[in-house]
């Protein structure tokens, strides 16, 4: 098992920037494929970034722009999220989570184990 925690949310102003981590805690870090799912209110959960085991490949909606960054440090058990020109549209909970497969899934029902959540909400 791996256990998940979310930091870095919080409130800022549209264009701003945000640095999301997840740390981890159990089992090999290293063999977890990794995403991180936002939800907004009243929304479904949605996919915003994924990353392999090893660093690679990586796998973004093509709805953010370019927007969303995600990268892993695997010695310090941890996953980020880089956020840039934030709209309020990301407005939500950003959920990490963590895979047992090889191959990077973006729906959430594959994923076995969630972090409780950092919200972010960005002003006008």
């Amino acid at each position: 098992q791996v256990q998940l925690g979310e930091s870095g949310g919080g409130l800022v102003q549209a264009g701003g920037s945000l640095r999301l981590s997840c740390a981890a805690s159990g089992r090999a870090f290293s063999t977890y494929t990794m995403a991180w799912f936002r939800q907004a209110p009243g929304k479904e959960r949605e996919f915003v970034a994924g990353i392999g085991q090893s660093g690679a490949p990586t796998f973004y909606p093509d709805s953010l722009e370019g927007r969303f960054t995600v990268s892993r440090d695997n010695a310090k058990n941890t996953v980020y999220l880089q956020i840039n020109s934030l709209k309020p549209e990301d407005t939500g909970v950003y959920y990490c989570a963590a895979d047992s497969a090889t191959v990077v899934h973006m729906v959430s029902p594959y994923y076995d184990y969630w972090g409780q959540g950092t919200q972010v909400t960005v002003s006008s």
